[in-house]
């Protein structure tokens, strides 16, 4: 049994682009998992209509 382990998390998100207004996306973070409890997030990112893959922080989550 691994003690620490990398999880792959797909959410759906609503995210605010100045460009394309509100939109609701996908978003996949990778978590640091320390006995599958999550411990630390070392990346999130989207992948857009036309199939590129873009950084969270490009977009504002909005409230």
């Amino acid at each position: 049994m691994k003690l620490v382990s990398v999880r792959r998390k797909t959410k759906n998100e609503k995210r605010f682009s100045e460009a394309m207004g509100m939109l609701t996306t996908k978003v996949v973070y990778i978590q640091k998992t320390l006995l599958n409890v999550p411990v630390k997030t070392l990346h999130k990112y989207r992948e857009t209509y036309y199939g590129k893959i873009k950084d969270c922080d490009d977009c504002r989550i909005s409230a």
